[in-house]
């Protein structure tokens, strides 16, 4: 846990830093112009993001009397965690996959596909039930908008200095220059966004350990997710594509991680046990170069190292 804030704080620094450099290149007034511009876009895309996220991902609130488990799963882990109960939810997806989402803790909302609650145990259901219950507790929605303005901010000052850079030749390169620049910094900086993405979710994963679920159900449960996404038809990739902020694990992945996690399920039961489990903590975790770099593009950790992570709180 000490490892994991203290990589974020490092990572949130950085990326602060990276606005600081600007204000001191470009000067306050039009970064702080950019900034209320790229807040109030931002404010209005978090205001109205559940009805989105609503419609996307087909979601139907369920009562308890229609899911009296899942409601009382959900109601002890919020419980646990000292947060309202969220809505809850099933997405009409065809893909297994869990996610939480809404503007605060108050508005909180869990969601699951009919496809998980058929693959998972009760006892993996309600790991992964207590990664978005922290998801919530941990206020990501917040945190994921807030850091998001930066990179807004310094794509429109690139595109400012490389298109209004100036009126003559010697002023014109100038801004074409620090436009370049600035795109640089926007690249950088949607590095570091989707670098706190992938901490938060190794937090939520430790958070659902607190919350009462031991290790292996998380382990095995995200086994199982890339697993099932891995044979899932094409056709149901493909209505996901777009949507992966919303997921467990990147599905279109899920075919190359498979192949690094199927060497942990020893006995090939298609789940990961307590000794199993254990015998990841001892071993040393191999990630090829081409998995490292695609890392750096999403929004989760790779697989292999996330469920590493989880045999260190065995």
């Amino acid at each position: 846990m000490f490892s994991l804030t203290m990589r974020m704080i490092f990572i949130i620094g950085a990326l602060f830093g990276i606005l600081y450099l600007v204000i001191a290149l470009v000067g306050e007034q039009g970064v702080v112009f950019n900034l209320v511009v790229a807040g109030i876009i931002l404010l209005i895309q978090y205001l109205i993001s559940p009805k989105i996220v609503e419609w996307t991902m087909r979601v139907r609130y369920v009562s308890e009397s229609e899911e009296p488990e899942l409601h009382r799963m959900v109601e002890e882990l919020a419980r646990n965690a000292g947060i309202p109960k969220p809505r809850v939810g099933i997405s009409d997806m065809p893909i297994v996959n869990a996610f939480a989402f809404g503007r605060s803790i108050r508005d909180g909302r869990v969601v699951v596909t009919s496809e998980i609650m058929r693959v998972l145990s009760r006892d993996e259901l309600r790991a992964v039930l207590g990664h978005e219950v922290t998801h919530i507790k941990n206020r990501d929605m917040i945190v994921m908008t807030i850091v998001s303005v930066i990179p807004m901010v310094l794509y429109n000052l690139a595109f400012f200095f490389m298109h209004f850079g100036g009126n003559n030749r010697e002023s014109g390169s100038m801004g074409a220059l620090i436009g370049i620049f600035m795109l640089l910094l926007y690249f950088v900086s949607n590095l570091l966004v989707l670098a706190i993405s992938r901490v938060r979710e190794y937090l939520a994963d430790y958070g659902s350990v607190k919350l009462g679920n031991p290790p292996r159900y998380l382990a095995s449960a995200l086994y199982k997710i890339v697993y099932s996404s891995a044979v899932a038809p094409e056709e149901d990739k493909a209505q996901v594509s777009g949507m992966k902020a919303f997921f467990l694990n990147d599905p279109n992945s899920a075919e190359s991680e498979i192949t690094e996690l199927v060497q942990l399920d020893r006995n090939k039961d298609l789940s990961i046990d307590e000794s199993e489990l254990q015998q990841i903590r001892r071993s040393r975790v191999k990630i090829s170069l081409a998995e490292k770099l695609m890392e750096l593009f999403t929004t989760h950790p790779n697989m292999l190292k996330r469920i590493k992570k989880l045999s260190e709180y065995v």
